[in-house]
């Protein structure tokens, strides 16, 4: 299967807690970091998600949002250190492409931010990613 989502991060299932609806999925990544994940109960027994269960994190770059100062105050849990490696601006969006351990994020932006934060190759951000915005896949 082929998708257009460009954010892939590979990594393994380090806890599933069940909740009535939903459950958070933690996940390990290649590079080190942990994130969560929301998703349905349903999802986890469809996809039989437990520890140790590879999976691919799929982040729509929609959905990565980016900051270049400290991050204190938010609700948003995953919070992925990484260093610009391009800036691509259009009229009104602009792409951000990320590294980070372990692979790269892209995030889709307004140009205007991008401009305000003053984006560039080289400045280092954090990537913040609602965890109801990740879906998983195992691999």
């Amino acid at each position: 299967m082929s998708l257009s989502i460009r954010n892939q991060l590979s990594g393994t299932v380090r806890s599933v807690a069940p909740g009535e609806v939903m459950a958070l999925v933690r996940v390990r990544l290649d590079g080190g970091q942990e994130i969560t994940a929301a998703v349905t109960r349903e999802a986890v027994g469809q996809l039989d998600l437990a520890e140790g269960t590879a999976v691919r994190a799929l982040i729509k770059s929609t959905e990565v949002a980016l900051a270049t100062g400290g991050v204190e105050g938010l609700s948003i849990r995953n919070r992925l250190p990484g260093t610009v490696t391009d800036v691509s601006a259009g009229g009104a969006m602009a792409g951000v492409k990320v590294a980070v351990a372990g692979g790269e994020l892209t995030a889709a932006i307004t140009k205007d931010a991008a401009e305000d934060l003053g984006l560039a190759a080289g400045s280092e951000v954090t990537a913040l990613i609602k965890s109801t915005e990740i879906a998983l896949a195992t691999v």
